[in-house]
């Protein structure tokens, strides 16, 4: 079925699936389903990278799509030990940001201790974030919390401001 092979293991209080081979298009959504299969046992993943050799954005978009599934049934999924090759993939793709990534399983079973719990709505969560005007921590705003690359069409301003010569 896979010309990647998955095999899991119960790991430090976690789900440790290990990839190993290529993981492309025509493995993407097999390995989906078994991501997906394993957050509803288990939300906390470990994907272990150390013997993927190829991936392409396919590849990369089912990990995505695997990491949705685990933070909707309130954990994560986390990579461990990527060959150099995907973690340039990831940087290119720029993905890199939205893994945790982690040098080795070992330490990447340990994130569920420091790790806060993911909400089920990131839209409805808030963060602290400095006030520039006391020097107290206040809470974000979901608009405020999002990158500008995230933002919804209704937060986009539909008419030039004032004095710029637009219509």
């Amino acid at each position: 079925m896979f010309s990647a092979d998955l095999s899991t293991r119960r790991f430090n209080g976690c789900t440790a699936v290990a990839l190993r081979g290529g993981l492309d298009l025509a493995d993407a959504a097999a390995v989906t389903a078994a991501l997906t299969a394993v957050a509803g046992r288990d939300p906390v993943i470990v994907v272990a990278l150390a013997g993927l050799e190829f991936i392409d954005s396919s590849g990369v978009a089912a990990l995505a799509r695997g990491r949705t599934q685990a933070r909707r049934a309130g954990g994560d999924l986390v990579l461990a030990a990527p060959q150099r090759k995907v973690m340039r993939l990831l940087a290119i793709i720029r993905m890199k940001e939205g893994f945790s990534v982690y040098a080795t399983v070992k330490q990447a079973g340990r994130f569920r201790e420091r790790a806060a719990p993911v909400p089920r709505h990131p839209r409805q969560a808030r963060r602290p974030v400095p006030d520039q005007v006391a020097g107290n921590a206040r809470t974000a705003s979901p608009a405020q919390q999002r990158p500008a690359i995230w933002a919804r069409p209704g937060d986009l301003p539909t008419r030039p401001p004032a004095g710029s010569g637009g219509p």
